[in-house]
C-alpha cells in the first residue's frame, strides 16, 4: 500500500474538512512565524525561535488530538456531556475569583507555569450538553419543565460565568445555543425566555461592575471603552488602525511571506490581529482564501446535518461548526473595524495554547460525525 493510500485509510471522514484543517494549519505556521517578533520582544527577550517552535509543538499536538478524537465514535461524546459540564462550572467560578490576570482579564488558571482557559473547555462542554438534551427530547418541547432546567438554566449559567472576563466568547456561545434550540424545535416562548434571562444576567453584571469596581470581577470599563472607541473613533483605536494599514499595504497579492512591516507596530499581531498580517503578506487573495475556508467548513457541516441519521450527530456538528465559524468571522470583522474589539482569536490560525487544542478537539468531533455518516466506521 502506498503512503497516500495509508494516509487516506487512517484519516477517515470528510476529505474537505481534513483539507481545511491542513491549509489553516499551514497558514498558522507561516503567519505566526512572521508575526511573532513583537510578542517575542515583549515577553521572551526577542527569542522568536523559541516562540515559533513552541507554537508548532502545540499545533502538532492539536492535530494529533484531531486524529484521536475522530477515531472515537461521536455518540460516545454524548456520555461525557454531564461530567464535562459539572467539571466546567466549578472551574469557571474558580477562574472568576482566583484566576490569573493576563492582559487585564481573569481568564486563566495557572498550574506549574502552564496557563489554561476553562472558557475554551466550557464552549465544547455546553454544546455537547445542549446537543444531548435536545436529542433526548425529540418531540416538540412545549412544557416549562422540559426546557427550563434541562437547557435554559445551564446555558445562562455557563455563559454568565464566562461573560465577566470574556464577553465576546459568552455572546457567541449563547447565540450558538439559541440556534441549536431553534433547530431542536424548542418552543419559541422558551427561546425568548432564555434571551430575556441572558439580557437580565448581562444587566446584573454591568450593575456589579459599576457599583463594585474595586472587585475587578466584571470588565465593564473595558466594554465601554471598546464600544466608545468603535463608535466615536473613525480609526478604531491604535491596534485597529495599524491592522487596517497592514491590510491596505497587502493590496491584491500581498508582500510575500515574511515581508510584513506592520508586525513591528501592531501589538498581539500573532493572536487577535493575525488576520491583518495574513492580508498584508498574502493580500486580498490570501485573506479571501482564509475566509472561504471557514465558510466552506460551515457548509460542509450543513451537509452533514442533512445526511445525519441521528439527531445528536447533527446537533453536535452544526453547533461546533457554528461556534468556530462565527468566532472566525468576528475576529476578521475586528481587524476590518466592522465591530468593536473583542479579543477573540482566529481558530486554529492564531498563536495560542488552550484555544488551539480545544479548536482541534472540536474539529476531531466534527470529523467523527462525518466518518460515521459516510459509512467508513
Amino acid at each position: 500500500m502506498s503512503l497516500g493510500n495509508r494516509i487516506a485509510a487512517e484519516l477517515r471522514g470528510d476529505r474537505t474538512i481534513w483539507m481545511i484543517v491542513a491549509v489553516l494549519s499551514l497558514f498558522s505556521i507561516l503567519a505566526v512565524f512572521s508575526s511573532s517578533g513583537w510578542e517575542a520582544w515583549r515577553s521572551r527577550g526577542g527569542n522568536t525561535t523559541g516562540m515559533i517552535v513552541g507554537h508548532m509543538v502545540k499545533l502538532a499536538f492539536g492535530l494529533f488530538l484531531v486524529y484521536l478524537c475522530h477515531l472515537i465514535h461521536y455518540r460516545r461524546y454524548q456520555q461525557f456531556a454531564r461530567p464535562m459540564l459539572l467539571l466546567t462550572i466549578p472551574l469557571l467560578i474558580f477562574t472568576l475569583f482566583f484566576g490569573t490576570n493576563i492582559n487585564d482579564a481573569n481568564r486563566w488558571i495557572s498550574v506549574a507555569g502552564i496557563s489554561f482557559q476553562p472558557s475554551e473547555m466550557a464552549k465544547i462542554a455546553l454544546i455537547i450538553y445542549v446537543a444531548r438534551a435536545l436529542t433526548l427530547k425529540q418531540e416538540y418541547i412545549t412544557s416549562l419543565r422540559q426546557a427550563f432546567f434541562p437547557i435554559i438554566i445551564p446555558v445562562v449559567l455557563v455563559c454568565g460565568l464566562i461573560a465577566p472576563s470574556n464577553l465576546s466568547t459568552a455572546m457567541i456561545l449563547f447565540a450558538t445555543c439559541i440556534l441549536l434550540m431553534f433547530m431542536g424545535r424548542v418552543s419559541g416562548q422558551y427561546i425568548v425566555m432564555m434571551m430575556v434571562l441572558g439580557v437580565l444576567v448581562f444587566v446584573i453584571l454591568v450593575g456589579i461592575g459599576k457599583v463594585y469596581p474595586e472587585l475587578d470581577l466584571v470588565r465593564v470599563d473595558t466594554w465601554e471603552r471598546r464600544v466608545e472607541t468603535f463608535l466615536h473613533d473613525e480609526d478604531g483605536g491604535y491596534q485597529v488602525q495599524q491592522a487596517k494599514i497592514a491590510i491596505a499595504k497587502g493590496g491584491i497579492f500581498g508582500n510575500g511571506p515574511g515581508n510584513s512591516m506592520m508586525r513591528h507596530y501592531l501589538p498581539y499581531c500573532s493572536a487577535d490581529f493575525i488576520y491583518a498580517i495574513i492580508c498584508e503578506e498574502y493580500g486580498l487573495v490570501g485573506g479571501t482564501i482564509v475566509l472561504a475556508l471557514y465558510v466552506l467548513l460551515f457548509l460542509r457541516n450543513v451537509r452533514l446535518v442533512t445526511q445525519s441519521p441521528k439527531a445528536f450527530g447533527a446537533f453536535l456538528a452544526i453547533g461546533l461548526s457554528l461556534m468556530l465559524t462565527v468566532q472566525a468571522l468576528a475576529n476578521m470583522a475586528v481587524n476590518l473595524n466592522l465591530v468593536p474589539a473583542t479579543g477573540l482569536t482566529l481558530p486554529l490560525v492564531s498563536m495560542g495554547g488552550t484555544s488551539v487544542l480545544f479548536t482541534c478537539i472540536s474539529l476531531g468531533m466534527i470529523l467523527s460525525v462525518s466518518k460515521y455518516i459516510e459509512g467508513l466506521e
